[in-house]
């Protein structure tokens, strides 16, 4: 049984975090997985509970909690470079100790240090590309930096979907002669039967529309808002956000408040703040809402939406265009546009067996990111990278 090191910079729970926990567990008894973080965290304990040998091999604090604003400078990221080197050579000589057979990185960050780490230690590595690197998400910069990154350090490039691996530099691999190293995308996996079933909605109850997700201006909640005032719905019906503001973003969550006043909607929006059990909260809602106003990479709460039976309403740019087919299993609708997603919002409110269908069609979708599926698919990619080892065909 093949050891497999996964390589994270951070323990906190976050979208990146919950992929890392289910592709491990879609592995199960198929690999030998260790996971290194370079923090101590809940992702630990998670990781612990479910029989992982995790090892924190503490990053430094200016490295780690490095955010992506502050690479617009391209001096910001060079004063990083001695601290990754630095990093790179312990974490080899870990993997060499521990006889690692793969490594695969599971954030940009660990993807810079875990790759050149595994380089250094003659080990094959995946470099998991889970966001998008392209402007409107990252600094110019470091857009830059990080497809020659990818397209230098690691033995294959493995992105979470078609639009992520848009956002690939495919020139730059062609150069180094490196077009081997591009994989097609894998999604990341649900087993539908952990997620709780939405029960039937019971008669006069209230119309609850959901939204889960970071408030950030990017998730895009004040697009929500003024969808949800325009939509014109009874006054019984609900918009709730789930989810805290986090990484310095307090700010948006203060405009948002001011818009649900300016709206009128103080009594019919429900701030839920963070929940921890977000899969068995998604069957509260008659309605889910992705409303992100850039493409999302995947669109992890998408997925679990429609595991649960919710109709689902998602932008059609990103991942969520790719998870989703209009009319059939969720709707959808340009980002940013409040008026589209408002009409939809109607659609639904108005059409109970739309929801039903959808509904349907939604569960029958979420199988296709069966653990089995997903973890068969990513296991042929180790098989590919340790024959072409094996046959002297490293990149």
């Amino acid at each position: 049984m093949r050891r497999v090191m996964f390589v994270g910079h951070t323990a906190k729970t976050s979208g990146g975090e919950i992929a890392l926990v289910r592709l491990i567990d879609a592995l199960r008894g198929r690999i030998e997985p260790v996971v290194v973080l370079g923090e101590d965290g809940p992702l630990v304990g998670t990781l612990q509970g479910m029989g992982v040998d995790v090892r924190v091999v503490p990053l430094g604090d200016d490295t780690r909690n490095l955010r992506k604003e502050r690479l617009a400078n391209p001096l910001v990221a060079l004063g990083r470079v001695r601290d990754i080197v630095r990093y790179s050579r312990g974490l080899a000589a870990l993997m060499r100790e521990l006889r690692v057979d793969i490594v695969h990185t599971n954030t940009l960050k660990a993807g810079f240090y875990g790759c050149l780490a595994a380089r250094l230690a003659g080990i094959p590595s995946v470099w998991h590309v889970r966001d998008r690197l392209a402007p409107d998400y990252l600094p110019r910069v470091a857009v830059l930096a990080t497809r020659l990154g990818t397209a230098v350090l690691p033995t294959r490039v493995l992105t979470n979907s078609r639009a992520t691996f848009a956002t690939l530099s495919p020139r730059s691999f062609a150069v180094l002669g490196r077009k081997a190293a591009l994989t097609p995308p894998i999604a990341d996996p649900l087993d539908a039967g952990t997620v709780p079933q939405a029960p039937p909605r019971a008669e006069g109850a209230p119309f609850r529309i959901g939204m889960v997700g970071r408030l950030s201006p990017w998730k895009g909640q004040v697009v929500a808002v003024r969808a949800f005032a325009a939509a014109g719905l009874p006054p019984s019906a609900r918009l709730v956000l789930m989810g805290s503001a986090m990484f310095g973003e307090q700010e948006y969550e203060r405009e948002i408040h001011a818009e649900v006043d300016r709206l009128g909607l103080r009594d019919r929006v429900e701030f839920a703040g963070f929940v921890d059990d977000v899969l068995g909260a998604l069957g509260t809602f008659d309605v889910l809402v992705h409303a992100s106003t850039i493409p999302e990479p995947f669109g992890q709460v998408v997925l679990e939406g429609l595991a649960a039976g919710v109709p689902v309403v998602a932008t059609r740019e990103g991942g969520p265009g790719e998870i989703v087919t209009d009319g059939a299993d969720g709707l959808l609708y340009d980002a940013g546009d409040a008026d589209a997603l408002a009409e939809r919002l109607r659609e639904l409110h108005s059409d109970a067996a739309l929801r039903a269908r959808l509904a349907r069609g939604g569960r029958a979708r979420a199988a296709d990111f069966a653990p089995e599926v997903v973890g068969g698919q990513v296991l042929a990619l180790y098989d590919g990278m340790v024959g072409a080892r094996r046959s002297g065909q490293t990149a």
